[in-house]
Order: structure tokens, then sequence, then C-alpha cells
């Protein structure tokens, strides 16, 4: 539970404010002045200070410097009488997250509070995120080269992107980088699943609502658009959003600006959106699903991630690193892989792709014997490997995708004419050699007709014996 402190040497006000924070579920502790508070931070730190900026022995300014100090973490509110407020603001610009005008409304300074938390949430957030270096994501095959150097190509750039990929794949770690390598950096990088939330409560967590808005809200709650302002807004499954949120959706990104549930003040954001999906989205605009308009206005850039079945080179780097994350969350030593084992979870399908990769390794942190890991170690999934062409389905449809979207950044057209000949030619000549040139056999095989077979063969010159 969050705690927040309360500075003021009126009675009344501590009072108040204190069962106002307790009825919003916030733990309050009072203080009559600030001569104390200094040493105290030493000790334990609140998650937020509303403190007056007139009282004996410690003056508010002075108060808040020796905060700053100790506790520069802490957001402070700055409680002020309206003709304290021009010189409060002058002299400490900056230095408040916010100023408190009174008298107040005490459900405002509830909901400015939670406000304060937040963002120092979100910052500390950003913070670990920055400590966290590119190198985690992982991987030396082609295909990942080329996310990489779509990462290298949008630094510096506030373009909405669309990230693709199959479950456990790492969309969020290149969202995630995303931002780091851009100018909003700096700024909040705020996550929603938008099929991990109930449609009737998905609109409020993405614009929020006012007090009263509906039964249950009793407060102003602030949205994850406004949580993200001047940063980076990451909706996770985008795919699967309820039709009238989509609506919402494609107005705020045309306009920039919104009205909260149950609001009658537009709310001005400036926002980049990076989308990801697992489920093929121009499909589901085909079947009327999802929004033409906002198909578009999301996939101004596209980055595609591959299987983890079609980046097999990178699973021995994946399968390290996992291993010696695990031991020190754990505090263990970390294992090795044997050959036998390595070249078993190298061969494996992985369904799950990266993230049932990871998953497998803290299992094997915990549960495998000694530590050198043999090939009889590993979970039972793994025990009968499946060989590597049952992922070859996966493989080559990783590979087509790549191809499609490299010849779309290239600005090609007639793209589906030129790859639907490649892709019969590849169908003759492989069913031609299997029958040996019987050319019956093969339109049989292949399900056409002899007359087609033959057409084919002289549209695309192929030669046959």
């Amino acid at each position: 539970m969050n705690q927040v402190w309360i500075v003021d040497d009126d009675a009344s006000i501590r009072w108040v404010l204190e069962k106002a924070f307790q009825g919003a579920g916030l733990r309050a502790r009072t203080f009559s002045d600030g001569v104390n508070v200094p040493e105290m931070l030493s000790r334990e730190q609140p998650d937020a200070i509303l403190t007056d900026i007139r009282m004996p022995g410690l003056s508010g300014l002075e108060l808040m410097q020796a905060i700053h100090a100790k506790a520069p973490s802490v957001p402070v509110i700055v409680m002020t009488a309206h003709t304290d407020l021009e010189s409060a603001v002058a002299s400490y610009q900056g230095g408040a997250f916010e100023y408190l005008p009174k008298p107040f409304d005490v459900d405002d300074a509830v909901a400015l509070a939670r406000r304060a938390i937040e963002q120092r949430d979100q910052r500390r957030d950003h913070a670990a995120d920055t400590t966290t270096q590119a190198s985690e994501i992982i991987g030396e095959a082609p295909a990942m080269q080329e996310v990489f150097r779509a990462i290298g190509r949008l630094a510096n750039s506030h373009i909405n992107v669309l990230i693709w990929g199959d479950s456990g794949t790492g969309k969020e770690l290149v969202a995630r980088a995303l931002h780091r390598h851009s100018p909003r950096a700096g700024k909040p990088f705020v996550a929603i699943n938008t099929a991990a939330i109930p449609a009737e409560l998905l609109e409020s967590d993405l614009f929020g609502h006012e007090k009263g808005a509906f039964t249950g809200a009793h407060e102003q709650r602030i949205g994850r658009f406004e949580q993200a302002n001047g940063g980076t807004l990451f909706l996770d499954e985008i795919g699967d959003m309820p039709a009238e949120l989509q609506t919402r959706l494609l107005r705020v990104l045309s306009d920039k600006r919104f009205y909260r549930v149950g609001g009658h003040v537009q709310v001005a954001v400036d926002v980049r959106i990076l989308a990801a999906t697992n489920q093929d989205l121009s499909r589901r605009v085909q079947q009327g699903r999802f929004r033409e308009d906002l198909y578009h206005r999301l996939n101004v850039i596209r980055i595609g991630l591959p299987a983890l079945s079609a980046r097999r080179e990178d699973i021995p780097l994946l399968a390290n690193h996992f291993l010696k994350e695990s031991a020190q969350e754990l505090n263990v030593d970390a294992k090795t892989l044997s050959p036998a084992a390595l070249d078993r979870m190298t061969r494996y399908r992985w369904p799950g792709n990266v993230r049932q990769l990871e998953n497998i390794c803290r299992w094997i942190t915990v549960m495998a014997p000694g530590q050198i890991v043999s090939a009889e170690d590993l979970p039972t999934e793994l025990q009968e490997p499946a060989p590597i062409h049952t992922g070859v389905e996966r493989d080559w449809e990783a590979q087509l995708r790549r191809v499609v979207e490299r010849k779309l950044d290239q600005g090609e057209s007639g793209i589906l004419t030129d790859l639907n000949a490649t892709f019969e030619r590849v169908l003759l000549e492989a069913a031609l050699k299997h029958t040996d040139g019987r050319k019956l056999e093969a339109a049989q095989r292949l399900g056409w007709g002899r007359n087609t077979l033959t057409r084919k063969l002289k549209e695309l010159e192929v030669e046959h014996r």
C-alpha cells in the first residue's frame, strides 16, 4: 500500500487529508512541521509528500530542498495559498511535482497524489529500462539482423510502428528498444495488453474517467494515454481491440485529443503508438473485424519478428543467456548444457518461441540435478524432440513474409504476380523431379489437370525431361 506524508501546521487540514487518503486506500502519516522530516527520510521514504509552503521552523520551500537532497525520487506536492503561488512557481519551477492552491477539494488532493505516485513509478521503470542494454534482444540470425537494422533506422523517429510476430517472440522487447532509442526516451513508456482487459473496462483504462462517470467511479482516473503523454504507448494484441474502441483510438490518433469517460473537457496528448499483434491484421480488415483506416494509421512502419524455429542458430546464445539470468535471480551457479542437450534443444520446434525457451531455462536451473545438463535432464516435452522438418512450414512462411516486407519497403509493385510465378515454378520443378518427368503423375500430385500443367510449363519456361 502506497504511503503519503502530510506536512502542515494546520491540524484541521492534516485531519481531513489523512481521512481522505485512508478512504482512498493510501496510508497517511502527518507532521505538524517539517523539522524532523529530513532525518526520517534517512530511515524510510514515502511514495509522495504534501507540504504546506508557510510553516514555523522550516518552510515548505526549505523542506522541499531537503527532500530533493535526501530522496530525489519522492514527488513533492506544495500546498499554497493563492498569494504564495506566483512566488513559489517563480522560485521553484520544476522542483515540485505540482502546486495545490488553497482552498482545495480533498478529492483533487487524492487524485494529484495518485498521479504523482504513478509518474514516479514510470520514471523508475524507465530508469530500469535504460540500464538494460539492447543486448537483451539477442540474435545473430539474418532475420534478427533485419530487426536490429529496422530499430536503428527508426532511431530519432516519432513514427508509429506495427510489430508482428507469434506469441513469445519478444514483441515488447522490440517496442522498449524502439522507445529507448527514440527522442522520447526520457519520457514514459506505458504498456497495455488490450486482450487481457475486459472490453467494458478497457475504455476507462485507456482514456481515464471522471469522478461519478459510472457506478464505482469514486474519483478521477488518469488513463494510459495521459500517463504516456510525451512518451510511448505500447498497445499489445491490438487485433483484439473492440470495434467501438478502434473508432475512439483512430480519433485520438487523428486529433491528438480525447474526452475522459464522463468528461466534458478535451485532453490533449502527444503520444507515439507502438502496436503489436500475432494476427494478420490485413485479413481481419478484409473480414470486417478491424478498421482499415486504423490499420493504415498503425501500419506506418512494420517490423516482423521470426519464430524461434526460423532462427535455430540463435538457440545456444539465448539458452546460455537465460541460464545465466535465472542463476543470478536465484543466486546460484549457472548450469551448462551438454552437447547432447544443446543439440536436442536446437532440434526442438519451440511452439512457445523465446518465452518458452526462457521458461525451460528457469526449469533447468531449478530442477536439473547437476551443473552439466544432459539430454536426459531436460523436461518432458524435450525428451522426444520433434525433427527439424516439423518446423519447416513455419520457417518458409517466415521467410516469405520477410521477402514480401522487403519488397514493400523497396516500393516494388506487382509483388503477387512475381512471387506467384516463382512459387508455381518451384512446385513444377519439384513435382517433375519427384515423378522423373512424368507430367500426368506430376499434375495429379499437384492437383492440376494435365492441360493446366502443360500451359504452366510453357508460361513459366520450365524445362523438363
